[in-house]
C-alpha cells in the first residue's frame, strides 16, 4: 500500500477517497481506525474517517496516532492528513496538534499544509484563503456554529495553533513547476520553518504540489493536494485502472436526506429541495432538548409518507437562528441534540426498508454512519465535486452520499438519485 490517510472527519474522507480513486488509486475508506482483521488487501491506498475535528485536542492526537499506527502496520509506505478545504479549526487545534504529533510519528521534520480545492472555489493565495474569490473571513465560515474562521491568513491561523515554525510558499515558487518548488521547500527548510502553507490557484498547481512532494513521510492538506500524488506514485509502477462508471447499483429500498449542517449551502439545497415537493421535517434543537419532538415522534411520520422518492429530515438553519439557539443550550450542546436525534433516527432506517441514504454534514455524517455500523465504503461516482456515491462493505447493504456542508450544487438533493439504477 502505497497511501495511509487520515481524516478528521466523514465527508472529507470519502472526498479524498474519491480523489485517489478518480486519479487510479484502488482506495477503501474505512469508518475510524480499522480492526486488525479488517481485509484491506489489493488497495493503493487506505482512508481512515475519523470524528476528530471538534474534540479536545489531545484525544484527536490519540486518536489520529491510532490511525497512523494501524496503517502502518497495513502497509503504508507515506502519510497523508487530510481537513476541511476551509481549515476548519481553532485557535486550540486539531490541525496543528495533530501534524506535530504525525510529523513526529513518521520521524520527520518538515511538511506542508494546503486546504486548496479550486472545483469548490477554495485557492490560497499569499497564505490567505479565499472561498469563491471571497476572503475566509468574509465568508460564510465566519458564522460556522462549531469553527467559526476569522482570519483567512493561514500562516497566522496554523502559527496559533502549533509550537513549530511556520512558513509560505507563494504562488511565485509553485506556478513554474514541481523542480521550482522542491527548491522552495528547501528554502523553507533551511530558514528553520518545519510546517509551509503553500499557495495553490488551479488543478495543475495541486498536481504540481503532489508531485513536488509525493516523497514527504507525511503531506497534510485538503483533497485537492492528493490530486498529484498518484501520478508521482505511478512512475515506473503500474496501477491497474480505475473505473468509477456514471451509474451505481444499489440495494432496493427508500430513500432519505438527513441534513444537519447549517452551512449556506445546505441550506440552498434544502430550499430547493422543498421547492421540488419533498415531504420535509425540520428538527428544531429547542424542541428536542424539551423533548417535545423525540426521534421516536420522527420515525412515525416517517412510517406514514408514502412518497416514491426521497424524503427531507433537517435541521439547517440560518447563522441567527443557530447563534439564539447556542445562546440557550450552549454551543455543543446544540449540534450534539441534533447529532443524537439523527443517528437514533439512522439506526431505525433498515428496518423502515430505507437503504438509500445522502447525509448533509461531516459531524452528522459520523453520528449517521457510526449509528448505522459501517465499518468501510466502496467509492463510486461523483455527485458533485468532492461527494461521491459510496456503498457499504460489510453489514447491512447501503448505498450512501456523504457531503460536507459546504459542498454540493443547489439541485443536489435532488440529481443524486439519477446516478443510481
Amino acid at each position: 500500500m502505497k497511501l495511509g490517510c487520515i481524516a478528521d472527519d466523514l465527508t472529507g474522507a470519502t472526498d479524498l477517497a474519491l480523489m485517489l480513486a478518480r486519479e487510479g488509486l484502488r482506495t477503501t475508506q474505512t469508518i475510524g481506525v480499522p480492526r486488525s482483521d479488517l481485509d484491506l488487501s489489493g488497495s493503493d491506498a487506505i482512508v481512515v474517517a475519523l470524528k476528530s475535528r471538534t474534540i479536545p485536542p489531545q484525544d484527536a492526537v490519540d486518536q489520529s496516532l491510532a490511525a497512523a499506527a494501524a496503517l502502518r502496520k497495513a502497509g503504508a509506505q507515506h502519510l497523508f492528513f487530510k481537513y476541511c478545504s476551509t481549515f476548519d479549526s481553532t485557535d486550540e487545534g486539531n490541525i496543528g496538534p495533530v501534524t506535530e504529533s504525525l510529523l513526529r510519528f513518521a520521524n520527520s521534520e518538515f511538511t506542508l499544509a494546503c486546504p486548496a480545492f479550486p472545483a469548490n472555489g477554495r485557492t490560497v493565495y499569499k497564505g490567505h484563503l479565499f472561498v469563491n474569490g471571497v476572503p475566509l473571513h468574509e465568508s460564510s465560515m465566519k458564522d460556522h456554529p462549531l469553527t467559526p474562521m476569522r482570519d483567512s491568513n493561514l500562516v497566522r491561523v496554523l502559527q496559533r495553533q502549533t509550537k513549530l515554525s511556520v512558513g509560505l510558499v507563494p504562488y511565485e515558487d509553485v506556478d513554474p513547476g514541481p523542480d521550482a518548488l522542491r527548491a522552495a521547500f528547501g528554502r523553507q527548510k533551511a530558514a528553520g520553518h518545519q510546517i509551509v502553507i503553500v499557495d495553490a490557484l488551479t488543478d495543475d498547481h495541486l498536481r504540481t504540489i503532489g508531485l513536488a512532494a509525493a516523497d514527504f513521510p507525511l503531506i497534510t492538506g485538503g483533497s485537492g493536494v492528493a490530486m498529484g500524488l498518484p501520478a508521482a506514485y505511478r512512475q515506473g509502477t503500474t496501477y491497474a485502472p480505475v473505473s468509477l462508471g456514471t451509474g451505481f447499483d444499489f440495494p432496493a429500498g427508500r430513500s432519505i436526506i438527513l441534513a444537519g449542517s447549517c452551512s449556506s449551502a445546505t441550506r440552498r439545497q434544502v430550499e430547493t429541495a422543498i421547492k421540488a415537493g419533498l415531504p420535509a421535517y425540520r428538527l428544531d434543537p429547542l424542541d428536542l432538548a424539551s423533548r417535545k419532538v423525540t426521534a421516536e415522534m420522527v420515525l412515525e411520520w416517517l412510517a406514514r409518507q408514502h412518497a416514491s422518492g426521497p424524503i427531507l429530515i433537517y435541521s439547517s438553519a440560518p447563522p441567527e437562528e443557530v447563534q439564539a439557539v447556542q445562546s440557550k443550550l450552549g454551543r455543543m450542546k446544540a449540534g450534539e441534540i441534533v447529532e443524537n436525534t439523527l443517528a437514533q433516527i439512522a439506526r431505525a432506517l433498515p428496518a423502515l426498508g430505507v437503504t438509500r441514504i445522502v447525509v448533509a454534514g461531516g459531524e452528522t455524517s459520523g453520528a449517521v454512519v457510526n449509528a448505522l455500523g459501517v465499518e468501510a465504503l466502496a467509492i463510486g461516482p461523483e455527485i458533485d465535486p468532492g461527494v461521491p456515491w459510496t456503498r457499504s462493505l460489510g453489514g447491512t447493504d447501503l448505498a450512501l452520499a456523504l457531503k460536507s456542508g459546504n459542498f454540493g450544487n443547489p439541485d443536489f438533493f435532488l440529481k443524486a438519485w439519477t446516478m443510481l439504477r
